[in-house]
């Protein structure tokens, strides 16, 4: 009884020994990249040669569209363990391919000027490490492309079944036309344990110079979803507003696009029938009362308008889609008010290669 004692409490320790080397790995490999970041502009991949500047005053319109690609793993046959369900990585290598490719080429279709892409991998273990942002490129071959970093962890091992693993993922934004001087803002986080779960989360700022001297500027944004107290979300939408304000100021055009982590018109739950209402959920209503006067919520405003008839921009992932999973409008545009809009609306796609739909907005330079 003793030696068995004895092996028991050495395989106990021997636990315990792991655990905490992996605790004090994971702290010790953190890191945050600085705020302010210079990012790098990466030329078409067909080495064309992009437009100048967007013409001011002219009768073109512009589309601009905003997707969440779920690093190629969120197909309708996907749930996501820290949703409730049991998934952590894509199902193959080639599932990753397809969708993400499959989504790529639906948006391609609609000759879009600009497109904003969250979640894309670069080199993951939950997308079996399939470069996505290369894909992309090869995809949108004339488009000028900027990628910028909001997430490398260290070897997630959890859940034990199918560990998450290390992932590489950001932000990748695409445009038609010549981009200057971009550069990656990192957003607050929560300083709990959450963070080693949760994205690095950041903005990006691109610039595109328009003929009358000023610059139509694009956020690409994915704000914080998992572990974010209140005080956090709001540093968040300081921070970009802010941002977004001085811009604005300064005479430019700003539209800031992605997946905002909240309800983004603020009765998703009623509109959707959700089981699960918004208060009782992670997707709370976005606080509409910070947006920065001057500046419009695209698909608030078409709600509170009673215009709004467009599908939801995401599902419930803690199982898999049927139709019937709760679902929220988390993805917009909120845009300055020296553009001219012509439309905004969700580009239904019934979820069938992200947790996502993408939104496209339609707009003018006065």
């Amino acid at each position: 009884m003793k030696k068995a004692l004895r092996v028991v409490l050495g395989l106990l320790l021997a636990v315990v020994l792991v655990v905490a080397l992996y605790v004090v790995y994971v702290m010790a490999t953190y890191y945050r990249l600085d705020d302010n970041l210079p990012l790098e502009v990466d030329g078409p991949s067909n080495g064309s040669v992009p437009a100048a500047q967007i013409e001011a005053g002219s009768s073109e319109t512009f589309k601009v569209i905003t997707a969440n690609l779920g690093f190629g793993a969120y197909n309708q046959d996907f749930d996501f363990f820290m949703d409730g369900g049991s998934g952590s990585v894509a199902a193959s290598p080639e599932v990753v391919t397809a969708d993400i490719e499959g989504e790529g080429q639906a948006l391609a279709q609609l000759n879009p000027s600009f497109v904003l892409f969250q979640e894309v991998d670069v080199d993951g273990t939950r997308s079996h490490h399939i470069n996505q942002y290369e894909l992309l490129r090869q995809i949108y071959p004339n488009d000028v492309t900027v990628f910028a970093q909001n997430y490398d962890s260290a070897f997630l091992a959890w859940p034990l079944y199918a560990p998450h693993g290390a992932n590489k993922a950001g932000l990748a934004t695409f445009s038609k036309y010549v981009v200057v001087d971009p550069i990656r803002r990192s957003l607050p986080i929560s300083d709990s344990f959450s963070k080693f779960l949760d994205l690095d989360r950041c903005y990006s700022i691109s610039r595109i110079p328009v003929s009358d001297g000023h610059q139509l500027v694009l956020m690409n944004v994915h704000l914080s979803a998992y572990g974010a107290d209140e005080s956090i979300m709001d540093a968040q939408r300081q921070m970009l507003f802010a941002d977004m304000a001085a811009e604005r100021a300064a005479g430019n055009y700003v539209i800031a696009g992605g997946d905002f982590n909240h309800d983004m018109i603020g009765e998703s739950g009623e509109l959707y029938q959700n089981k699960v209402q918004a208060v009782e959920s992670w997707a709370k209503p976005f606080d509409f009362a910070s947006v920065p006067e001057g500046f419009t919520v695209a698909a608030k405003a078409k709600y509170d308008a009673g215009e709004f008839d467009d599908a939801a921009t995401c599902r419930d992932a803690g199982r898999p889609y049927d139709g019937t999973n709760d679902r929220w409008v988390m993805d917009t545009f909120i845009y300055s008010d020296n553009i001219e809009v012509m439309g905004c609306q969700t580009v239904d796609l019934d979820f069938a290669y992200s947790d996502h739909n993408p939104v496209e907005l339609e707009f003018r330079i006065p």
